[in-house]
């Protein structure tokens, strides 16, 4: 892996875990819109799909 794909992917994981940490945070505070637990299970698989991509197209 190149360094400029592993840097996209650490940067990746940073922005993804912030967003993963947000959508709990915002599910928490407004419960009416969903279970938080869901809503941070879903963004982490956005976040791991992500990645994948990334990682496969840098080989």
């Amino acid at each position: 892996m190149s360094t400029l794909a592993l840097l996209v992917v650490l940067l990746l994981g940073l922005v993804g875990l912030l967003t993963v940490g947000a959508l709990g945070y915002l599910a928490h505070r407004s419960p009416t819109l969903t279970q938080p637990l869901i809503v941070a299970l879903t963004g982490a698989g956005v976040l791991v799909a992500m990645v994948a991509v990334v990682v496969i197209a840098a080989r």
